[in-house]
């Protein structure tokens, strides 16, 4: 939901409804900006063909009647990096990637007249997915995932990909008008993509050969117009551990958005702020080792504590613990199932009253 109004605001079609994907229509420069501007993705396909096939000649034939000379030069690096297959006739990953390597290969020794391929030179990752045995094959326009901001060199444990972080805080109502305070703020990335946020820093600046490099460097450079580094902002970070606020720091450091951050070493009892309506948005511990599982009564009744002595705030938490509600001391007033890597967890929502409309002049 997020990625799909992420690209409407892009100015771009969506052509189908699918599970985990938003298909959109665009030319290359909606490859250049879909990477640059997109916070919640984790990748931009480029999409080669779209077939069914039940059987490995049908696959084999299909990827060699697609137009590879026309996205992959003859010294080009390819290669078939992922291949997912949801209930299809064809389930094997390791031979429809081998499959699909070989007919790429055909396709390109009639198109090049060449017998042999150096692949010494850009790289085009493909990646192929079956389900139900439709075959979609793709072009990898992001190379590294979006996610790897490359701002997170030191992350604490049970870190929120950026992409996630982003997304869950678009699913709120925050703006940078507002507070936004994370009080288990581990590596920073809740504070840090808000930041980013703020000062209208795009998430992907890493150059793929795919798009053309002028092209490519014309887009960062729009990009790079739009920041605004002076929004006047309150994000605030804590954590217990003083390492980890340390490691916060320098993430936020080499985001560019360290002055527009204040991080410290605080425990969740001793939460406070003067103001009204502000946010917290967290990512508290879950309690995955059994050991820890003992002490989370306590923290997360620590943290519902905390919230009532804040004034007209809204808080936003994505947790596995499932007596999160218990021990807050109130139900959310929305909750949503979300997987963050292969645990299910929860975004509990609890909402607090609008701010007053500002009177105009």
């Amino acid at each position: 939901a997020v990625v799909k109004r992420e690209i409407y605001d892009l100015g771009y079609e969506i052509t189908r409804v699918e599970d985990g994907r938003v298909p959109f229509e665009g030319d290359a420069e909606a490859i250049c900006r879909a990477n640059i501007f997109l916070r919640g993705a984790e990748r931009v396909l480029l999409q080669v063909g779209r077939f069914k096939a039940a059987t490995f000649d049908e696959l084999f034939e299909n990827v060699k009647a697609l137009p590879w000379e026309n996205y992959i030069p003859k010294d080009g690096r390819f290669w078939v990096k992922k291949a997912s297959s949801i209930k299809s006739k064809l389930f094997s990953p390791s031979d429809i990637q081998s499959i699909v390597k070989k007919a790429m290969v055909e396709r390109m020794k009639r198109s090049y007249h060449i017998d042999w391929f150096p692949e010494d030179g850009a790289q085009y990752p493909v990646r192929v997915f079956l389900y139900k045995d439709e075959v979609m094959v793709t072009l990898d326009t992001s190379g590294d995932s979006l996610h790897k901001r490359g701002y997170r060199l030191a992350t604490s444990k049970a870190p929120l990909t950026e992409t996630l972080a982003a997304s869950l805080i678009m699913l709120t109502p925050w703006h940078a008008d507002r507070i936004l305070v994370d009080p288990f703020c581990g590596s920073g990335t809740f504070p840090i993509e808000a930041a980013m946020m703020a000062a209208n820093i795009a998430p992907g600046m890493s150059w793929t050969a795919i798009i053309p490099r002028k092209m490519w460097y014309e887009a960062v450079q729009g990009a790079e117009d739009m920041i605004d580094k002076d929004v006047q902002v309150d994000i605030q970070g804590y954590d217990i551990d003083h390492d980890v606020v340390a490691a916060a720091r320098e993430n936020a450091k080499r985001a560019g958005v360290e002055h527009m951050i204040h991080f410290q070493q605080r425990a969740v009892a001793d939460l406070h702020h003067p103001k009204k309506y502000g946010f917290i948005i967290s990512n508290p511990p879950y309690g995955e080792r059994l050991e820890e599982k003992s002490a989370l009564p306590a923290l997360y009744s620590q943290i519902g504590e905390a919230y009532k002595r804040l004034d007209a705030w809204s808080m936003y938490l994505i947790t596995s613990y499932e007596d999160t509600e218990r021990y807050i001391g109130r139900k959310a007033d929305k909750n949503r199932k979300i997987y963050n890597g292969m645990i299910k967890t929860y975004f509990y929502q609890f909402m607090g009253p609008k701010p007053p409309r500002r009177k105009k002049d």
